[in-house]
């Protein structure tokens, strides 16, 4: 590895890298994981309004069905802008896969960003957990959204989405616990990866990939 620091953000292969291997120094437990995951790429999706309303787009559905659904809703005239997806009926939005909550919450932030009261671009000045406390005060965000935006969307390097499922079972397996984390288990193992926890999430679902790919799905 290069002796230069990674970069801050996480966008490109080479600053997961990086940070994957501040990582196992900071805890050599994480380099099994590593060799098994094998190299581990960004997600990088759009800022603003479309990255949200993509990541609202994934909630509690699988990676197939989020990725059908969206592609349906990205080619809805006007669907990634928050003033003219005010114009959309919410028979249209449903018509392409949103729930009718999904259409709700996409319709409540591209209100408050046309009323000025949210501001994306403000993100980036903020400490990760200011960020997810910023985003959660609004409507029909929670932290798990919260967390997943400022990972894919901003590129943020210190964020750890504890409350993912998959998550929680890829630690489980891959630092040998007895149990299954709990979201409050799972934010202190993770306070111990700081300032490289969004590393550790990429790393990890890249392990559980790799895991279901090779031994069927972790239970």
């Amino acid at each position: 590895m290069s002796a230069l620091p990674p970069s801050p953000r996480l966008d490109s292969a080479e600053a997961v890298a990086a940070h994957i291997e501040m990582l196992v120094a900071i805890d050599p437990r994480l380099a099994a994981v590593r060799d098994f995951a094998g190299p581990v790429q960004p997600r990088i999706s759009p800022p603003g309004f479309p990255g949200i309303a993509k990541v609202i787009t994934g909630q509690q559905v699988s990676v197939a069905s989020a990725g059908a659904i969206w592609s349906r809703f990205a080619q809805l005239p006007g669907a990634l802008d928050p003033v003219t997806y005010l114009s959309l009926s919410e028979e249209q939005v449903r018509g392409a896969g949103f729930s009718g909550s999904k259409y709700r919450t996409v319709l409540a932030i591209a209100e408050a960003m046309v009323a000025g009261t949210l501001d994306f671009d403000h993100l980036e000045t903020l400490p990760a957990d200011e960020a997810v406390r910023y985003l959660v005060a609004h409507k029909g965000i929670g932290p798990w959204t919260a967390e997943v935006y400022l990972m894919f969307c901003a590129q943020h390097p210190d964020v750890f989405p504890a409350g993912d499922l998959a998550l929680l079972k890829a630690v489980k397996q891959g630092l040998g616990l007895d149990a299954r984390p709990t979201i409050k288990d799972m934010i202190g193992i993770a306070a111990g990866w700081t300032p490289h926890r969004s590393a550790a999430a990429l790393l990890f679902w890249r392990y559980f990939a790799v895991m279901r790919d090779r031994e069927g799905i972790l239970l």
